[in-house]
């Protein structure tokens, strides 16, 4: 802490308080030392939502007792001896996390070439691939690293991601089999390697399978998401997704483009036929120029993806079966209960090289996948260096030190920590740097909106994970009804 300054008025020297704080004793709402609270439309008829934009602390307030809760009302009396908690609560969330988790990338190489794929194309076609011994030697590596950062009786995550993780299939399964007692497991596949072989192994062991599809049908999909030689890959997929019809711990990604945005609702009725537990409707990710030119109108995607959240929440009071759209679960968590999240994208800083990092073939390490390739985010390689160094490095810190509350117009927006700005990667190649906002501001900025109308109607359970709420303790429970 800054030591207080003096000052010489005439033959009086006069204490000064140190820089950062005010001669406030907090009285008041919005002013001085006192609670923060922004009131926020959220669209709805009867209420509104009041924030503090650096806690992420929320009420929602009947509008015609607005004025009488920002007057120093009872909330605002209640919330001011809770700010501390909730700051230090979220100072915890965003700067104290140690990385649990690895996307493992056990090939460069992929036999699709998605539009918008943000693995440059020469990677895809003729990129490095992992031998089965270098691959057990990066586990055990981490597996020593992870000894040493988690507690016991918790398990470390790896994911194999892509490029197309499949087209090292022996490899990879050998080295879940070599680790099936120290790591959690998962892979994300285009399912084109996805065989009945695959598909027994895989679940036999309980691991995590994302599959992806961007259409209700081939014409859709087939616009952005092909083989290189041009033919359609849908119908494996809708193949895949048969046969892992009752498996738990399977999901599909379909990345929204100007190409099926018009069909989110289908494809959320599709998820939902095939019995799907849970499904993400990703904005696709503008790192490369290919993807850049199919990104859909914020205002656009904000309509027809809300519209998809309305049809499932339609198809889960018809049929009693819910599909769980994961990304906007996660925004909605954001909201609820912070530290509840599941995914480390929304926030700020994000999870890349917090939460996570990614592992390319040939040991390099990155603060997370999006980044592979980008030689500026390299942090240093797995087989050579200490990855403690590693989280440390400038590469690393360019990432883990994006702070929304240090650059405009995030720092003056009251949902900030609801949203992040994500992504880091669109930031840098899109928008020019790291104190640049990410792509889909208003995007955000609706789904938060919806969020608050679900909560102020009861319905933000009916959108979410049953159970989600296990071990999630209330520290604030105030109602103005």
């Amino acid at each position: 802490m800054n030591a207080p300054v003096t000052r010489t008025v005439g033959t009086k020297t006069a204490a000064t308080l140190p820089p950062g704080h005010a001669p406030s004793q907090g009285l008041y709402l919005n002013s001085g030392n006192g609670a923060t609270l922004v009131p926020i439309d959220i669209g709805h008829d009867d209420f509104m939502a009041v924030i503090d934009p650096h806690t992420a602390f929320w009420a929602l307030v009947k509008k015609d007792r607005l004025a009488e809760q920002l007057c120093n009302g009872e909330l605002a009396q209640t919330y001011a001896e809770k700010a501390p908690a909730f700051a230090e609560e979220m100072q915890m969330l965003r700067f104290g996390l140690k990385p649990s988790a690895v996307y493992v990338n056990p090939t460069e190489r992929c036999d699709l070439n998605c539009q918008y794929c943000y693995i440059p194309a020469d990677m895809r076609r003729d990129g490095e691939q992992m031998s089965q011994a270098k691959l057990i030697d990066a586990l055990t590596i981490l597996k020593g690293h992870f000894d040493q950062t988690i507690d016991d009786g918790r398990l470390p995550q790896i994911i194999f991601h892509g490029a197309e993780p499949l087209m090292n299939k022996r490899a990879m399964f050998a080295t879940i089999d070599h680790f099936k007692d120290d790591y959690r497991f998962g892979v994300q596949t285009n399912s084109t390697k996805l065989d009945d072989k695959s598909i027994e192994f895989l679940t036999s062991r309980e691991v995590s399978i994302g599959l992806s599809l961007d259409g209700p049908m081939a014409e859709i999909t087939d616009k952005t998401r092909i083989t290189w030689t041009g033919k359609s890959v849908h119908d494996k997929v809708l193949t895949a997704m048969e046969k892992l019809r009752g498996y738990p711990h399977y999901s599909v990604i379909a990345t929204s483009t100007t190409e099926n945005l018009v069909h989110l609702k289908d494809m959320v009725e599709l998820f939902h036929s095939y019995e799907v537990p849970t499904c993400m409707l990703n904005q696709v990710r503008c790192t490369l120029p290919g993807a850049r030119e199919v990104r859909p109108n914020d205002a656009e995607q904000a309509r027809h993806f809300i519209a998809a959240l309305d049809r499932s929440h339609e198809l889960y009071k018809e049929t009693g079966r819910k599909l769980v759209i994961a990304n906007f679960a996660n925004i909605l968590l954001s909201i609820l209960a912070p530290t509840a999240r599941r995914l480390m994208c929304d926030i700020s800083p994000c999870g890349g090289g917090r939460a996570f990092f990614a592992l390319a073939p040939s040991g390099d390490l990155f603060p997370c996948s999006e980044f592979i390739g980008v030689e500026e985010f390299k942090g240093g390689n797995l087989f050579e260096d200490d990855i403690d160094q590693v989280l440390k490095s400038e590469p690393f810190l360019k990432v883990t030190e994006r702070n929304v509350d240090q650059f405009k117009p995030c720092s003056d927006c009251a949902i900030r920590h609801f949203c992040g700005s994500p992504c880091p990667a669109e930031a840098f190649e899109m928008n020019g740097g790291q104190d640049r906002t990410g792509a889909f501001c208003e995007f955000y900025e609706e789904q938060i909106r919806y969020a608050f109308r679900l909560i102020a109607d009861g319905k933000a359970d009916d959108y979410l994970w049953d159970g989600w709420d296990k071990g999630v303790e209330t520290t604030f429970d105030f109602s103005l009804m």
